[in-house]
């Protein structure tokens, strides 16, 4: 039997939220691990919001999770330039929800989707992008 530290913790949660999006796929999100290799560092895939001005476009995303997952928060970064309050220069997520306001009840599909939606609705409040700063306002 193997030895419940927190890493083999984290594993088996992401293995579980990888078998749950094979089972109901979501429609315009995706992800999963690089490698089989090492399910810590996954790739995402978020399709712009449809009858948006982003429709169209597909967005993928880096997701690296720490050894401790879910109790701490994965470091999300956007591959794809995208200029946005909420995203830094090199392709950071700047929102509360991957920082103080993250919790173990947050998925990696609810957090897609999260990032998804501000996409097309910026949190102003969260904004560290001195590129757009004033922009949305």
């Amino acid at each position: 039997m193997e030895e419940k530290t927190p890493q083999n913790c984290a594993r088996e949660r992401l293995e579980m939220e990888f078998r749950e999006i094979d089972k109901n796929p979501p429609t315009h999100i995706s992800f999963g691990p690089v490698s089989e290799d090492d399910m810590f560092q996954w790739q995402g895939i978020i399709m712009g919001p449809v009858d948006t001005l982003l429709d169209g476009y597909i967005f993928q995303l880096s997701l690296k999770f720490p050894s401790d997952y879910p109790f701490s928060p994965p470091q999300v970064k956007f591959q794809t330039k995208v200029y946005h309050p909420n995203v830094d220069e090199a392709g950071t997520i700047d929102i509360s929800l991957l920082g103080e306001k993250w919790s173990p009840a947050i998925t990696i599909e609810k957090l897609l989707l999260s990032i998804s939606s501000i996409l097309w609705d910026p949190i102003l409040e969260d904004t560290q992008n001195p590129i757009t700063d004033g922009y949305w306002e």
